[in-house]
């Protein structure tokens, strides 16, 4: 039992310095019947004792949750609602937050990669990448991402730097056969879905599990970016033809 030496438990004020609340809030959840101190000192002041201090606590983990008073005294009435429990609730909302800040990080490092290559980035840019980034969270998971990130820095700048110019050029020439109506079996459509599936194995790294979550995207997604003027998933497929076709031949 916390005691101040000369009586058991916390006055208000004590427990306010402690915990860093204020008077008026431990006043405030007194009269409305969340946290009551149920004893008095000899002076007349209400003592805060282990069971106040630990139902204190409760209400705190479930005010950073987001929980409202009125739900918090509902939760605090359930039989077997514990202090061990409230906290792995807690902590299990940190790791949310966790990993949405470490997906913010991933798009502030690629924003701070265009920078260090171009010198500045537009807000057309900004967008651009942010939108990337958003369609590579829905397709990859958090250990592909890293893998990614990994192999990213092992490249270094100066090759991603030229594929990134390399890419739009590409997807150009294929997008003008697919648009002339060259087969997928024509030998320049083939040399081109060659380099297209060299790029994309210089970005997966051989892995085939990121290979199949590139598939994946392109099947589902209207467009990704760089590839917006005849959907993704056709191009794709362009490409994925002219490379069955050479195998074939």
């Amino acid at each position: 039992m916390i005691s101040d030496g000369t009586e058991t438990g916390l006055r208000v004020g004590q427990l306010a310095r402690r915990t860093g609340l204020s008077v008026r809030t431990l006043h405030y959840y007194d009269e409305i019947g969340l946290l009551v101190p149920p004893r008095r000192a000899e002076s007349g002041y209400r003592l805060y004792g282990d069971a106040e201090i630990n139902r204190l606590q409760q209400i705190a983990s479930l005010r950073q949750l987001g929980f409202g008073l009125d739900e918090i005294r509902e939760i605090l009435a359930r039989p077997g609602t514990s202090v061990e429990g409230i906290i792995e609730l807690q902590m299990e909302r940190i790791d949310v937050q966790i990993e949405e800040m470490q997906r913010l990080r991933d798009r502030l490092s690629v924003i701070a990669r265009g920078l260090r290559m171009n010198g500045s980035v537009t807000a057309e840019t900004l967008l651009e990448t942010m939108e990337a980034m958003k369609q590579m969270e829905k397709y990859y998971t958090a250990e592909q991402l890293e893998t990614l990130r990994k192999r990213a820095e092992s490249i270094g700048e100066e090759h991603i730097k030229e594929v990134e110019a390399e890419w739009p050029e590409l997807i150009a020439k294929v997008q003008a056969e697919y648009d002339k109506g060259t087969p997928p079996s024509d030998p320049k459509v083939q040399a081109l879905a060659r380099r297209w599936m060299e790029l994309v194995h210089e970005f997966t790294g051989g892995d085939p599990a990121i290979a199949q979550s590139v598939q994946r995207m392109w099947k589902e997604e209207e467009t990704v970016h760089g590839m917006n003027a005849t959907p993704v998933r056709e191009l794709g497929s362009y490409v994925q033809q002219a490379i069955a076709s050479s195998k074939v031949d």
